[in-house]
């Protein structure tokens, strides 16, 4: 298992249902779109997060993706009201001023790691959206402790088995706990702060703060720390990673980059993008929609089998673990044709609604679908637009970087892209 695609293509070919010999566990792989369903939807009530995901609960405590039962659902209907399409549409101008910001420094010809631009970038906009601009500092201290912690899995296999990580990675395990303490200690100090001042200031935290369950209940400390930090995590990674690997593939298709400017052009002319637009950013929608089927910043998706069940007729066992990849099935021919083209035209036919359940899954699925998901595309489509109004970062062909399977897919390396102005 020393080289991921290759296995992963192995285990795809191997068939639908693939069963795995893992060290003490039961572990089978489901690739075909009915049995992703069944597990994510359907059937979703016989299943939990697979121990991999629980094994993250040293970096995220237990927030809202890995709790399971009735704390869950409380913590999902406490925090679903900050995530509603109004309320999140009304960061969309923060968005676009924070794209505006970071694009004003470029200059042409300028040689740039264009995945580092997209991190330091998405990890302004969740500081203004999550924490509130104020907190600059604060986000950047969050920033460098959660690179440590990421370092920890940038082996495959310690993001699919999180428990390895603790033995394999021993000389690394002081560096991690300072990170994690780092971690604790400038997320306590942001909710005792505000706790404290009692000021709205319209971000995702004070929604956090002020909100309360049916019975009147409110967040404890410990509980809105494990929010925010998987909220920080998961906010600037999936954003980040989305534009660096579009970026990679407009590369290798020059007309893909003039159908994206003529429609920025055609929509905003000129003026900067908002929220009432992404309704008509069609193509600019369909380029993040394509690359997250290509490179899902989110590779893996596992559950484990609470109870006897069966799936498309075949018995798992309690306590079966159940990989799901998006990797794997983003690129079944039968769901999309030409499977590893880069081809955001595909999309533009309502392609996703007429996809079946667990063809594509992004952001996971069923009850469980990542709460940020809507956010997500706003801030990723806004900023594609917003930097492909004036700026066109090229990556050369022979600087195509290799995907890094860690907890996400990264660009191992970096992405090297020359900036020309549009």
């Amino acid at each position: 298992m020393a080289e991921p695609a290759g296995f992963l293509r192995r285990i795809a070919a191997a068939g639908d249902l693939v069963w795995l010999r893992m060290p003490g566990e039961t572990t089978v792989v489901l690739r075909h779109p009915a049995l992703i369903e069944q597990v994510l939807v359907s059937k979703n009530r016989s299943f939990v997060k697979d121990r991999q995901t629980h094994g993250l609960r040293e970096v995220v405590g237990n927030g809202l993706l890995v709790s399971e039962g009735e704390f869950w659902r409380r913590q999902r209907r406490m925090a679903q009201p900050a995530f509603h399409r109004e309320r999140i549409h009304r960061h969309a101008a923060g968005v676009v001023a924070a794209g505006e910001r970071a694009t004003a420094t470029w200059r042409e010809g300028q040689v740039i790691d264009v995945h580092a631009a997209m991190m330091d970038l998405a990890r302004e906009v969740v500081a203004t959206t999550l924490l509130s601009s104020e907190v600059g500092r604060a986000a950047e201290d969050l920033g460098a402790a959660l690179e440590v912690v990421m370092a920890r899995y940038s082996d495959w296999r310690y993001a699919l088995l999180p428990g390895l990580a603790r033995v394999a990675a021993l000389p690394d395990n002081r560096r991690f706990a300072a990170a994690r303490a780092r971690l604790v200690a400038v997320v306590d100090g942001i909710i005792d702060e505000r706790r404290r001042s009692g000021t709205d200031r319209g971000d995702l935290l004070s929604m956090l703060l002020a909100a309360r369950d049916e019975d009147g209940s409110q967040m404890s400390d410990e509980q809105l720390r494990d929010e925010v930090t998987i909220l920080f995590m998961a906010g600037h990674e999936t954003t980040a990673l989305a534009l660096s690997w579009a970026f990679v593939l407009l590369g290798r298709r020059p007309g893909a980059w003039a159908r994206l400017g003529a429609e920025v052009d055609a929509v905003l002319a000129g003026r900067p993008a908002s929220a009432a637009d992404l309704g008509r950013l069609v193509y600019t929608e369909a380029v993040i929609l394509e690359t997250m089927r290509l490179y899902p910043p989110a590779w893996s998706i596992g559950r484990e089998a609470l109870e006897d069940v069966e799936i498309g007729g075949v018995p798992l066992a309690r306590g079966t673990q159940v990989w799901m990849f998006q990797w794997s099935s983003h690129r079944d021919s039968r769901c999309f044709p030409r499977p590893l083209a880069f081809e955001p035209e595909r999309w533009e036919d309502g392609l996703l609604q007429r996809l079946p359940r667990g063809a594509y899954f992004p952001f996971g699925g069923g009850p469980r679908l990542c709460i940020g998901n809507n956010f997500a595309m706003l801030e990723a489509v806004l900023l594609l637009a917003t930097i492909a109004q004036r700026w066109r970062p090229q990556v050369a062909p022979s600087d195509v970087p290799r995907p890094q399977f860690s907890i996400t897919l990264r660009p191992r390396g970096g992405v090297r892209a020359t900036l020309r102005r549009r």
